[in-house]
């Protein structure tokens, strides 16, 4: 059986899915799990004990299948996960997200958006045609502490940007972490 097969095989008989599978240099074998999204069920984290457990199984059957490696890795997406394919964008919609397209967008012929720019931090949506994805976001200075800030003062438009899958490079979550706990809802 392929290696591809093997670990596909006995993470989701464990009850995760497979992200990603890696050879890196030096032998290491690094498998990315998570946990299978189901829209109405609450977001759910990998732990290490799940970690721990496909650890244990992939290097009993790895050694029965005669896979060479040096070091098994196995690890959580992360809070800066790579967003892959349609479902993950469905999962992620209303997230914030850091955006990369392949090309540079805009030519500074007074548009809002500066000439090639190719990075975009904003919230994941679906257009309002329902056929595509965009991001919004708005451009605002960060307050300093103890500043103020006027009422009067008319806030900076909010941009939205479309893509399609050809015109992008990448997605990922933002790696957004607050320390001093969670906001009420």
């Amino acid at each position: 059986m392929a290696l591809q097969e093997t670990v596909e095989q006995i993470v989701s008989g464990l009850g995760y899915d497979t992200v990603e599978i890696e050879r890196s240099a030096g032998g290491l074998l690094r498998i990315t799990i998570d946990l299978p999204w189901n829209a109405e069920q609450q977001v759910q984290y990998v732990q290490v004990e799940d970690c721990e457990k496909v650890t244990r199984q992939l290097q009993f059957a790895l050694e029965v299948e005669g896979v060479e490696y040096k070091r098994l890795e196995v690890s959580s997406p992360g809070i800066d996960r790579l967003i892959r394919n349609q479902a993950e964008f469905d999962r992620f919609e209303g997230e914030i997200v850091d955006l990369t397209l392949k090309h540079p967008f805009g030519t500074g012929g007074g548009e809002l958006v500066a000439a090639n720019r190719k990075k975009f931090r904003g919230a994941l949506e679906k257009s309002e045609d329902s056929l595509g994805w965009q991001i919004s976001w708005v451009d605002e200075p960060k307050v300093k502490p103890g500043q103020k800030v006027s009422k009067s003062k008319a806030p900076p438009p909010t941009q939205v940007l479309k893509f399609t899958w050809d015109e992008l490079r990448e997605v990922r979550l933002a790696p957004i972490v607050d320390f001093k706990g969670r906001k009420a809802s």
